[in-house]
This record gives C-alpha cells, structure tokens and sequence, in this order.
C-alpha cells in the first residue's frame, strides 16, 4: 500500500505540467515554474532567474562569447543611462524606441537637470563613444560588443520571451567602407545561426526583414527566424548595418588614407534570454524540459536504485568521478528521495541522460543509460560507459535538431493565392511562404486580413509564382509570414 502511495506521489509531479496541446501557453508556464528556470518578482515584468535558468544563459554566453572573439570581437562596457539630448539626435531610432523608454527623473532628492533614459538599447552611448575614440583609418574596424541588461516597458509579459528587463549582448562596430559592415553585418548572422543550429539543436531560417519590421535608424536589418512547437515564429537573432546615418547624425568621422574625412559605417547585433523560451518551446515535451546536450549545464544524473544496500552508492560516486574526468557535466542524486520521484525530477529538468544503477547492475558490470528525448533504454559496460555516454549525449544532439527540423518541414506551407493563403493562416499554424510585390500596403493588408507578419526575406529564394500572393502584382520576393512571439 505504502509504495503505491509513494508511486502516485511520483507520478504527481509530472501531472501538474498541462499538455501542450491542451493549453500551449499554460503548459509553457507550467515548465518555467516547474524546471525553477525563474520566477515573478515584486518588480512588475520583471524576473527572477533561477539557478537552473542561468546555468543555461552563463553556457549560451561562455559559446557565443567564444564564437565572437574568433572574429575578433571585443569586450567593452558602457552606462547603463542616456541623457535624452543624446538618445535625440537619430530621428527615426528614438521614435522607434520612444513608446518603450523608462526614465530616471531624480538623483537623490534632486531633480536632474536633463532626465536620463534607462537604456532600451545601446547605439546612441556607442555612436558618442566613438565620435570621440575614432580618428582616423588606422582606429579601424572597431568591432566591440557588450554584455549587459536592457530595459523596455513592454505592455505584456511572458518569461524569458518578453520582459521588461533583460539579459543580451549587443554588438556595436564601426568600419572605413560600406563594404566592410555589410560583411561584418552578414558574418555576425551566421555566427547566430550555426550557435543555434550546432548547439541549441534549433534549426533557423536566415534571411532579411522588410523595411517595415526593420531596426529603427538601419538601413537594413538581417534575422534568424525559428518555428516553435506551436507553429508560432520566433525571432532568434538580429543584425543590422546602420550604414552611415547614425554616424552623421552622431558626427563619428575618421581621417582617410587620402587625408579627408569620411563617416564611418557602423553595425549593431544582439541576442537574449528569449533563447531560453527558445529552448523550451522547440524541445520541450508533457513531462517538462528537454535540453539538448550541448547547452545542458548538467548532462548526466546518475540515480541510485536500492541506495541503501551496500556497495551501490560507492559504485555510483565511482561512475561519477570517471564520468565527470572524462569532460562531462555530471551529478548524483543520492537524496532520500523515491527513485520514481528522482526520475520524473531529471525528466522535468530536462536532464539529456539520466544513469540507472542497482545492485543487480553492480553485479553485472553495466547500468542503464536512459535518453531523456526519446526514453531509449541503453544497457552499457560499467568499464566502457564514459565512452558510451558521450556517443549517446552526441547521437540525442543531432537527433534533436533533426527533429525539430522535420517539424518546421512539415509545418512550412506555400501559398500562391489570396484564398490560399488565408485558409492556411486561418487553419494550419507554422511558416507561410508566399510571393511579394515589395508593396508596404500589401504588408499592412496580409497583416490586416490574415493576422500574420512578415519574419523575413530568406537568403535562399524560391520562385513560388510570378505575382504577389496579395495584390497579383509582378512580385519580387519570396516572404516567409506567420504569427510570432
């Protein structure tokens, strides 16, 4: 009687998670609380982030800060306030920002003379910083980047997704020639793409916003584009060459070779804790998180079956010591804890692999290497596991990519007409892809008509038809459109 109580209470743990098919949204939340990634806070739109979530952002900063720095990048850091006069002198990027800026009207008891904005975004301190740090060709490229939190007063709140504060990086560099940013721009893309395709195991669609969904102030803006498991859109990543309008409006010039002086041309790219919303709507399942192995903080939970017997906690601390020398991220669960409850525990986490370990494997010279993705069972050599679990934590990477792949396949639909087009929208949630004449109007009417927007111009083009999929126009693109995050 008692262990079926004790079975029931396992079970519990996982029944609190309401299915994604029933209630997306509620389901998500669910995962956030459940995994301890964060919580509310006093502060409204704000988060607490948790251990466990951070974990996940300290491993997406330590990779993509590598990445960067093999491209020569920099680490500097800047104010975290802007006096309005400066966050001013670029029309089009303090309209853009404008409706979302907090402001800091006091300094102790004293009213400042000029309020300051608590940065939405950085440029503006860049663009000053430069004009005064750059002189002449031979201070180029400045390639600099930043990790910091920003600030925008968003209306609604979803954690990790949208909050008011969050956590980025936000590149800011500076070029001689238009050439070299726009190379820059497009190489900063791809580093965001490959991080998120070779480590978070969520595949991407690469490709240009239209001038409506662009960065306020860029002259154009590049985004990583991914399908969650909903069908919804996510903007993944963002990379934007300002050419040289933020440098005139910001009087950033350098000394050419030729002795003249010439504006430089700038770029600016970030991504941010939304990664982790990312990551729990592309794998996640009904039993909680599901972490692909390259981004997991912890890889491996090894949980003792019959703990209590002798000899069996020994062993597992063995395994641990020879798992953990092998470069493996690995823990032990010995608390006092039901071994149903530690595996609906490392489930709910999304632990890729957990490690089953009894008397009679003991006996046998194996244990039991459960894949946290698909629930496979592996029964490997206790002498051979470091080597085994490793081949196991790689195959899970590249099946979860693969997966999620196969997923965005099947919901990437094309549309060539009007009426095709809103029977997708209206029935199949997922990627449209359709022809575009180039028209804003057109834009605004599918975002009118149809409830969706445009994610972006893809790299790779495909001729669908010849006229657009809205106004029957000659067309110029092929858009991908969809509802998003």
């Amino acid at each position: 009687m008692m262990e079926e109580m004790k079975m029931a209470k396992d079970k519990k743990l996982v029944e609190s998670i309401t299915s994604m098919d029933e209630d997306f949204a509620q389901w998500y939340t669910d995962v956030v609380k459940k995994a301890e990634l964060c919580s509310y806070t006093s502060v409204k739109g704000c988060m607490a982030i948790k251990p466990a979530g951070y974990a996940i952002w300290e491993n997406i900063q330590h990779e993509l800060d590598r990445r960067f720095k093999e491209t020569g990048v920099e680490n500097v850091y800047m104010p975290m306030l802007i006096p309005e006069s400066l966050l001013q002198k670029e029309k089009d990027h303090v309209e853009g920002f404008a409706p979302e800026v907090a402001w800091v009207t006091h300094g102790g008891l004293e009213e400042l003379q000029e309020r300051m904005c608590v940065r939405p975004t950085s440029e503006t301190l860049f663009c000053d910083f430069y004009a005064n740090d750059i002189h002449s060709y031979r201070d180029l490229p400045r390639v600099y980047n930043q990790w910091c939190s920003v600030m925008r007063w968003e209306k609604t709140t979803r954690p990790f997704l949208r909050s008011r504060e969050f956590l980025w990086q936000e590149g800011h560099t500076a070029h001689a020639t238009a050439e070299e940013a726009e190379a820059r721009t497009i190489q900063m893309l791809n580093v965001y793409a490959d991080f998120c395709e070779e480590v978070l195991a969520i595949p991407v669609v690469r490709g240009q916003k239209t001038d409506k969904e662009k960065f306020a102030g860029a002259e154009a803006t590049y985004t990583i584009e991914s399908l969650m498991h909903d069908g919804k859109a996510l903007q993944s990543g963002t990379s934007h060459n300002f050419g040289d309008g933020f440098a005139k409006a910001y009087g950033v010039q350098f000394a050419d070779k030729d002795n003249t002086l010439k504006y430089v041309h700038q770029t600016s790219w970030g991504m941010t804790t939304r990664m982790i919303g990312a990551i729990i709507m592309v794998h996640g399942d009904n039993s909680g998180l599901v972490l692909p192995p390259r981004i997991a903080p912890t890889q491996i939970m090894i949980i003792p079956i019959r703990q209590q017997q002798e000899g069996v906690l020994e062993k597992a601390n063995e395994i641990k010591t020879t798992l953990a020398k092998a470069g493996l991220r690995v823990k032990l669960d010995d608390s006092e804890k039901s071994p149903g409850w530690k595996f609906s525990e490392q489930e709910m986490r999304g632990i890729p692999v957990r490690i089953e370990l009894g008397p009679k494997d003991i006996e046998a010279g194996v244990a039991v290497i459960v894949r946290r993705d698909t629930r496979e069972k592996i029964t490997a050599n206790i002498d051979e596991l470091a080597e085994k679990v490793a081949e196991v934590l790689e195959t899970e990477q590249h099946d979860m990519l693969e997966r999620a792949r196969t997923h965005r396949e099947n919901h990437t639909y094309d549309a060539v007409t009007k009426e095709e087009f809103k029977q997708i929208a209206d029935e199949k949630p997922g990627f449209i892809r359709a022809m575009w004449c180039g028209c804003q109007e057109c834009e605004d009417a599918i975002k009118e008509d149809f409830g969706v927007t445009s994610r972006c111009i893809p790299f790779k083009q495909v001729k669908l038809s010849d006229t657009c999929v809205y106004c029957g126009k000659p067309a110029t693109k092929m858009v991908y459109w969809g509802k998003a995050y």
